[in-house]
């Protein structure tokens, strides 16, 4: 035996312990996987407009709130069903609602409008980040109604799609068409 050998393996032990708890941990943070098993549940009601001071009597009645776009949800990297609209209020302020949505939860999904055309399978996994895109915030729930208000100077012609992205991976988990209502 070779005087000395027994002294190195504890310590080589000891690092490659230390460095597997660490990928561990930091494979635990990136991919997320108790998501998997939970879902977020999200029921708002359709939003309705910023009330405006007292107007003159002669004024016409406020106008409900009126489509303007919408899309059904296909599935990309993950099964995703429901149908988003972009809702006008009777103040001018639009909003983006997505009603039944159902899709996998995962780790930093965001809500974005984009102008790029919505591709089936795995094509359209990942063309949303290719062109001008807008984050309208993150995913509230995987599952539900929400709604997410659109910045009053965003051009919503240059906008063609609704994706729901996961910015951890740049993927698609599911995309919908905006056409016009």
């Amino acid at each position: 035996m070779v005087a000395g050998k027994g002294k190195w393996r504890r310590p080589v032990l000891g690092a490659v312990l230390a460095a597997a708890v660490v990928l561990v941990g930091a494979g635990l943070y990136w991919f997320q996987p108790w998501k998997i098993w939970t879902d977020q549940k999200v029921d708002e009601a359709l939003p309705t407009a910023t009330p405006r001071p007292a107007a003159p009597a002669a004024a016409p009645p406020a106008a409900a709130p009126r489509t303007v776009a919408e899309g059904v949800l296909i599935s990309h990297e993950h099964t995703t069903t429901g149908k988003a609209r972009v809702i006008e209020l009777p103040d001018g302020s639009r909003t983006l609602r997505l009603e039944n949505l159902d899709t996998s939860n995962g780790p930093d999904l965001r809500v974005w409008l984009t102008d790029a055309p919505v591709k089936e399978g795995v094509a359209g996994w990942r063309v949303f980040d290719d062109g001008k895109y807008v984050s309208l915030g993150k995913l509230k729930g995987n599952k539900g109604d929400q709604n997410y208000p659109i910045p009053g100077d965003l051009r919503l012609a240059d906008y063609t799609s609704v994706t729901i992205w996961c910015d951890r991976f740049d993927v698609s988990f599911g995309a919908a068409t905006l056409g016009r209502a």
